[in-house]
């Protein structure tokens, strides 16, 4: 395996164990999300600075990055609660569904037009997470907060990464991903402070936990990530990023004693076949050809 392909698999454990560690519970949601980003701030941050890296051509995009850090926030937050009041696998398979949410942007706001397959894969994804949440809660519109929540992060991210997309156009990764990660910390202390979720208090295996998800979740993975993406083609990085959900689901069974129905394997696996059918550039059988085969993302 090459350096860029070791990078992307190492990242994608990364993440992996995210979901894992915020269902333990051992700190509320929206506080775990800020020190994911604080702890990630703190070394970023300093090393930018030394390096001289801090630097942005002009202050719409300083402004956008900021807001890019809103989103990131955003995202992050409403996971960490869809998260622990659901299953981390459920949770992680519907915010999965941002590659959907993402084209659907694309179509509104990008001169590169989703193609067909694109359109195929949203209507088999929406499909899976039809199955993957239970036909019940749809015929009865019995929609809880953690689903509401996860289909939220996946929206979240969606606008992140097609805004943050315009943003690289115009500055370097390092400055932009110390901005945004310092940004998301500054957001989610505000929360935090305004929904009364405590600062200290945690246990030492919470401060642990804390601990793993800013330097291992967020510094090591979208450092890994970043470099993958740099060397390696968009769609693949995209793709691959897919096997977080499945690998997820292996752990939360393995150490937390999750519970996966037939069910939910059925919908993940139609969920997750429909995501890469939207990444498929050739023409499928009896649909016609793609006029864009340009990447979206």
């Amino acid at each position: 395996m090459t350096k860029p392909r070791i990078a992307l698999v190492i990242g994608i454990i990364c993440i992996s164990i995210f979901p894992i560690l915020v269902k333990l519970s051992l700190s509320p949601g929206v506080i775990s999300a800020f020190y994911r980003m604080a702890i990630a701030s703190a070394l970023l941050v300093p090393f930018s600075l030394l390096t001289g890296k801090m630097k942005f051509p002009n202050m719409k995009v300083f402004l956008l990055t900021v807001l890019c850090g809103a989103l990131f926030a955003s995202d992050v937050a409403v996971w960490n609660i869809a998260i622990q009041e659901s299953t981390a696998t459920q949770a992680t398979l519907l915010t999965n569904l941002s590659p959907v949410w993402v084209g659907v942007g694309a179509f509104f706001f990008l001169k590169n037009k989703p193609t067909v397959n694109f359109w195929i894969g949203t209507a088999i994804a929406i499909f899976g997470m039809i199955t993957l949440v239970g036909f019940r809660f749809f015929l009865e519109m019995d929609f809880d907060l953690a689903f509401i929540f996860a289909i939220l992060s996946g929206i979240f991210y969606a606008i992140y990464m097609l805004l943050s997309k315009y943003v690289l156009y115009e500055v370097e990764v390092l400055p932009f991903i110390t901005l945004s990660t310092l940004s998301s910390a500054f957001l989610l202390a505000i929360l935090s402070y305004f929904i009364g979720q405590p600062f200290s208090g945690f246990s030492n295996m919470g401060w642990v936990v804390l601990v793993i998800q800013g330097v291992v979740c967020q510094l090591l993975a979208w450092l890994l990530l970043g470099y993958a993406t740099k060397h390696m083609r968009a769609t693949r990085v995209s793709v691959s990023l897919l096997g977080q959900a499945i690998l997820t689901t292996i752990l939360a069974w393995l150490f937390i004693g999750e519970e996966v129905s037939f069910q939910m394997i059925l919908g993940g696996i139609i969920l997750l076949f429909g995501i890469r059918i939207t990444f498929y550039n050739k023409s499928i059988p009896f649909f016609g050809r793609n006029k864009n085969r340009e990447e979206v993302v």
